[in-house]
């Protein structure tokens, strides 16, 4: 046989195998036949596993590399994979952007200056992820003595702090709610929006897909405060305070009020549940947040320790009717847009003769004393708004109320909606010519009762007849007495 024959067999073999190929198209096929040497020493190119050239760096590499980022890019950059997650939360890196940060502020405590003798290894040893917490806990301010400087100011008329709200934006601080159905299944929801005044917050959730409310078995408000950096709001760390949680099975508060849309149910600790009437599925909840202590109790207990919330008075066995004079309250109605009604009563006291089914009852307001007559401003409303929708119930508003005691520390602080409805028993005035309506709130530690007279003509109204009722229980409890 000829050299040349034997040189056409194996043209036609190496032909045959690549033409049967399963994986070819017809263009490779075509490719193959014409240049089939090529087409072998690409495929086992092609053969050849190729990983990310930077992942097989060496991770000292990597951590040189990393260290030329900002602290943003580096936080961004532990979500790519488990190896970035793991190089990204390096104690000494972190603890440079510390040191950064906080030469900004001129600040060199004497642990600070401890640490930077430890040298590398003391910084090391400390637990994984600590000082990218600190760095975080820095940058967002969560300084104790920082924020209390600004929250010891106080209004002289409100007697609460001036720049709550400036604090609360400061430490970006917001709320949401989760809600707990009957398998266990947890569904959390940010807030829709926020409204501030002077002595409350309010907190607003419409813009959600609700589950069934028939599934639910409790709700959950918890505080959160997250750090300031530049990437997608649920990426950012944050730290979560549980405020209050509330339990949804049996039977609920009585209804507050309704229109034509939607129906409210008050269930307590500030949380209003708004509901459609035609389908009963839920439609936004509203949460009323009173401003005392709101920062301490929005920020997670590790960074803002709060102090007991049974604080008592200083104990007093000179004088025998102790916890029953000396009472200072200032109280508003109000909705989310204005103030309705505000006022400052002080000097208030309770006989102990007047104590009655475990009340100590306060008069702030008397009908016999025309002088303190307040009068309302515009009319009696709520508005709410959802996603698509918005309203306004009428005869329906929230009240404020703080009462301090006699040393000028808060000892009763309410924030709840109420509704005005039509006095049952109206007296006989001859100074307002109108209807007459009461406005009524009650909770564990005291209730107020409100009584107003219309102007039937002018269409105004004036709090005629203002009561507020402690529970004798909490009075023996914070001033240590026995009445």
């Amino acid at each position: 046989m000829s050299s040349q024959s034997v040189k056409t067999k194996k043209q036609e073999a190496g032909k045959h195998s690549i033409i049967t190929s399963k994986s070819m198209s017809s263009r490779q096929t075509k490719m193959a036949v014409q240049h089939p040497s090529v087409h072998r020493m690409a495929s086992k190119r092609r053969v050849k596993p190729c990983g990310n050239s930077l992942e097989r760096m060496p991770p000292e590499i990597i951590l040189r590399i990393l260290s030329y980022l900002d602290a943003e890019s580096v936080f961004c950059i532990s979500f790519v994979n488990k190896l970035f997650h793991e190089l990204s939360n390096n104690n000494s890196m972190w603890y440079q952007f510390y040191i950064r940060e906080h030469a900004k502020k001129k600040k060199a405590n004497q642990e600070d200056r401890m640490i930077r003798d430890l040298g590398l290894v003391g910084v090391q040893e400390r637990p994984k992820g600590y000082w990218r917490n600190t760095f975080f806990k820095e940058i967002a301010s969560l300084n104790v003595n920082k924020w209390r400087k600004k929250l010891q100011r106080i209004d002289p008329y409100s007697g609460l702090p001036r720049h709550t709200e400036e604090v609360l934006r400061s430490l970006c601080i917001t709320w949401e709610i989760t809600v707990t159905d009957g398998s266990g299944r947890r569904s959390t929801f940010e807030q829709s929006h926020a409204s501030f005044s002077s002595t409350a917050v309010f907190v607003f959730w419409g813009a959600v897909s609700w589950p069934s409310f028939n599934q639910f078995t409790s709700l959950e408000l918890c505080g959160v405060s997250r750090v300031p950096l530049h990437c997608p709001a649920p990426y950012r760390p944050a730290w979560k305070s549980v405020m209050s949680k509330i339990k949804l099975q049996g039977e609920h508060s009585e209804l507050c009020v309704a229109d034509k849309i939607v129906k409210m149910l008050y269930v307590g600790q500030g949380v209003t549940l708004g509901f459609w009437q035609d389908q009963c599925g839920l439609a936004f909840v509203i949460v009323n947040l009173h401003n005392h202590r709101l920062v301490e109790r929005s920020l997670h207990a590790s960074i803002s320790p709060c102090a007991a919330t049974g604080v008592r008075a200083l104990f007093d066995d000179v004088d025998p009717e102790y916890g029953l004079h000396g009472y200072t309250a200032y109280i508003e109605l109000h909705n989310t847009a204005r103030v309705v009604m505000s006022g400052r009563f002080s000097q208030l006291f309770c006989r102990r003769d007047q104590i009655s089914d475990g009340y100590l009852p306060l008069e702030v307001i008397s009908e016999n004393n025309r002088s303190l007559n307040t009068h309302l401003v515009g009319d009696v409303s709520l508005p709410w708004r959802t996603e698509a929708l918005h309203g306004t119930i009428k005869d329906c508003c929230m009240i404020s109320l703080t009462l301090w005691d006699e040393a000028k520390q808060p000892f009763w602080c309410v924030s709840a909606p109420v509704v005005m409805t039509k006095a049952n028993q109206d007296t006989v005035s001859y100074d307002y010519d109108g209807e007459g309506f009461s406005i009524l709130y009650q909770d564990s530690e005291g209730r107020v009762e409100m009584r107003l007279k219309q102007m039937e003509y002018k269409e105004q109204y004036f709090l005629v007849n203002l009561l507020i009722y402690i529970s004798v229980a909490k009075v023996n409890k914070h001033f240590g007495r026995d009445y």
